[in-house]
């Protein structure tokens, strides 16, 4: 941090301020020419006008800041000029030393008017009518006390210090008026607070008009001396603390800072004001007898007994709006920040030019967790997650680094950061830590976190860089579990896009736009279809036929694949249905219909299976439902449901096998009937390498278990061979028929097996 340096204005005021006491010490001393106390006026005026004006017109000064110096240098400037008048009628003989005459009491009344103007209109907080009344009373309190020792000090004994004419009444008028604008100015900024305008800045003008208060209160204790006068002495140190004052506001940051939940503050200013009105009381009752002196002392214990009491209960109503405040920025589960603190934290980080990191941080599969280990345990892991994220933000720079929740299973990390591959680095390291074993009630569990992160600066805002790593997070979990992925503007097209595309979605499922196409799975021997797959297709009225890979994972973003999801499973259990009746015995064996992870997670989804073959009239073993490896891999509800399905006796697929997490002790816990080889690994099947041998050893890992394994996507004769070769009984590709309708499927049948027919 650079160390302060008075400018040269400031120097130049405050050598003014010492020369005008210098001067006043020695007239104390010895009688003075009055002229020269006077000299230095209306330079430090002007020094204290032209402070006020460089504050206002500080680089980011917010309007109404800038505003409200302007208006102070106003009235600095006519109460300046009030001073000139009172000089000019001082050596003109017009005024007494310690008296003001009419002109220049106008000068000084409007001067004021002007300053209370602006301490009126201090940027601050909207408040409520109550509020406003207790501000109201405030201030009265303490304008009655100084106007108590006024009575006390001066109007009690007007006649001896202010003698026959009206410019002493103007001076005590004057003292005053300046008196009620300092007592306005303490209780106006301890209750409103400031807004942009700096704290201490306005503590430090408020001081100032209580030094020009002073200047006045001298006036009785000079009439002794007629060549010194309080205004030329108290003036220049009135306008040093009000350089010191406008320089602190041009200082200070121009961003307003993180702002706490608004609290009440005891009236600590009333409370003084009564305290020393007390004071005034006993000490004057104690010169009238010993009866005043009784009831003065019970009365000021009472008071000071009922001030004791309300302390006590405004206390008390304190600590609990403090709690209350702590618990609106706070989450109770984790005690982290909320969402609403991570944006005023991050508005406040981009204000002070730093460049930040936000990074949104999801645990994969909490809500099995949850469902499987219970909620107690589930918000155990949520605390232990907390705990461990605060570690490693432990050496982020305090003010900039931040950890929140924002709800559920989501938290959120603020760091600083250049650009994303640096934000990628240290959110890697943190993901490596996350997997170490959390203790969650005595449970020693394993976390995967996706996150996303971006990057930005005070252009782009704190809302901004929250939405961009939202949308990181999503295309990180679109990925997979525990991966870390950076914000880029590509993903907000792609979000557009996605966003139109469920929004079509849903009316495309409401007006019967989806469409069901089927796809053979035939015996590898003969050809002969055995079954087929049911896939979704979109029939968009202006667009046409829309591939799934364009409208599935936006259905999987907004949700909209469990509504499909139960569609197709519908449709394919009515078709089916359907052709048993038709056909007979010549009816396909099953049909197969994709159930994604998010369904499986649905509670009761056994159930509506159970349901949908009721409705259609469909034996449950001609049913079978293809679940991928990431679905069931982590156990927990998805694997459940599995289960209970599998009791209703319909068939179970593990699609795309080998692709996913490839754990061998997943076909002992999930109720496998059917492995359904990816195409990656049929691809190269012709070709002598790993590929060849991997298919090689899922068929082996078949037979063992004693499963049914499919080879998807065979597409060429030799592809076909080689798999007969390995021992594969069945297989689905473009070679046995693309998905077409229900009505073309025989003639893709008969084709099939015309086709291996000639071939053999």
């Amino acid at each position: 941090m650079a160390t302060w340096r008075p400018t040269r204005l400031l120097v130049a005021a405050a050598g003014l301020a010492l020369l005008a006491e210098v001067w006043f010490g020695v007239g104390l001393l010895h009688p003075t020419p009055a002229v020269v106390s006077w000299v230095a006026v209306p330079f430090v005026v002007g020094l204290a006008v032209g402070a006020c004006l460089q504050a206002a017109g500080a680089g980011g000064m917010a309007a109404g800041a800038a505003r409200f110096w302007r208006h102070v240098a106003l009235g600095m400037g006519l109460i300046g000029l009030g001073a000139v008048s009172n000089g000019v009628d001082m050596f003109r003989g017009i005024a007494r030393p310690g008296h003001v005459g009419a002109l220049t009491s106008a000068i000084y009344v409007v001067g004021l008017a002007v300053l209370l103007w602006a301490l009126l209109r201090i940027p601050g907080a909207r408040r409520s009518r109550g509020e406003w009344l207790r501000f109201g009373l405030d201030s009265a309190t303490v304008l009655v006390t100084v106007l108590t020792f006024c009575w006390h000090f001066l109007l009690s004994d007007w006649r001896t210090w202010s003698g026959d004419n009206a410019s002493g009444a103007r001076s005590i008028l004057a003292l005053l008026a300046c008196g009620a604008v300092v007592v306005f100015a303490f209780v106006k900024i301890a209750f409103t607070g400031t807004g942009p305008l700096d704290r201490r800045a306005l503590y430090l003008l408020a001081s100032a008009g209580a030094v020009g208060a002073l200047g006045g209160a001298l006036a009785p204790l000079l009439s002794s001396r007629p060549y010194l006068n309080g205004t030329p002495t108290i003036l220049p140190v009135t306008c040093l603390v009000l350089c010191v004052a406008a320089d602190r506001q041009r200082r200070a940051a121009r961003v307003a800072p993180l702002v706490p939940a608004r609290r009440e503050r005891p009236g600590f200013v009333s409370y003084a004001a009564v305290f020393a009105t007390c004071v005034l009381l006993l000490g004057d009752a104690a010169m009238r007898g010993a009866d005043i002196l009784g009831v003065a002392v019970g009365t000021v214990i009472l008071v000071l007994l009922v001030a004791a009491r309300q302390v006590t209960a405004l206390r008390d109503n304190a600590g609990l709006v403090r709690s209350l405040a702590w618990q609106a920025g706070h989450d109770s589960l984790t005690d982290l920040a909320n969402r609403r603190l991570l944006t005023q934290h991050i508005a406040g980080a981009l204000g002070r030019g730093h460049r930040v990191a936000v990074a949104l941080v999801d645990i994969d599969d909490f809500k099995a967790i949850n469902d499987d280990l219970g909620h107690a345990t589930g918000d155990a892991l949520l605390r232990a997650v907390a705990a461990r994220l605060e570690e490693l933000m432990a050496d982020q720079p305090g003010e900039v680094r931040l950890v929140a929740r924002l709800g559920g299973d989501e938290y959120a990390l603020v760091f600083p950061a250049f650009d994303e591959p640096s934000a990628l680095v240290f959110l890697g390291a943190a993901a490596g830590e996350l997997r170490r074993p959390l203790d969650a009630a005595g449970h020693a569990l394993v976390v995967e976190a996706s996150v996303g992160v971006a990057v930005g600066d005070q252009e782009t805002g704190a809302e901004e860089l929250i939405r961009r790593a939202d949308v990181a997070m999503y295309a990180a979990k679109v990925q997979g579990k525990g991966r870390q992925v950076a914000y880029d503007q590509a993903m907000d097209q792609r979000g557009a896009e996605q966003a139109r595309i469920a929004a079509e979605l849903r009316v495309a499922l409401d007006t019967g736009q989806l469409r069901v196409f089927y796809q053979p799975i035939v015996r590898l021997g003969d050809g002969t279809p055995v079954g087929v797959e049911a896939l979704v297709r979109w029939q968009h009225p202006e667009r046409g036929m829309i591939r799934p890979d364009l409208f599935i994972p936006a259905a999987e973003r907004t949700g909209l694949i469990v509504p499909v999801g139960q569609w197709v499973l519908a449709e394919a259990c009515r078709q089916a249905a359907k052709w048993r009746r038709e056909l007979g015995p010549d009816a396909l064996r099953y049909v197969s219909v994709n159930v994604s992870p998010r369904q499986l997670r649905e509670s009761g989804f056994a159930g509506r299976v159970r349901d949908e073959l009721r409705a259609a009239g469909l034996p449950p073993a001609c049913l079978m439902v293809e679940v991928t490896e990431t679905a069931v891999f982590d156990g927990g509800s998805a694997l459940d449901e599995l289960h209970e399905v599998k009791r209703l006796g319909v068939q179970v697929a593990l699609d795309d096998f080998g692709t996913g997490h490839s754990s061998l002790g997943l076909l002992r816990t999930c109720p496998v009937d059917v492995l359904k080889v990816d195409k990656s690994f049929v691809d190269n099947v012709t070709e002598a390498g790993a590929r060849s041998v991997i298919a090689e050893a899922l068929i082996g890992i078949a037979d063992g278990l004693r499963l049914r394994a499919v080879a998807e996507g065979v597409e060429t004769e030799e592809q076909a061979a080689a798999l007969r070769d390995l021992g594969y009984q069945f297989a689905q590709g473009y070679l046995y028929g693309r998905p077409a309708p229900a009505g073309d499927l025989t003639t893709l049948g008969q084709a099939s097996v015309g086709r291996v027919a000639a071939r053999g």
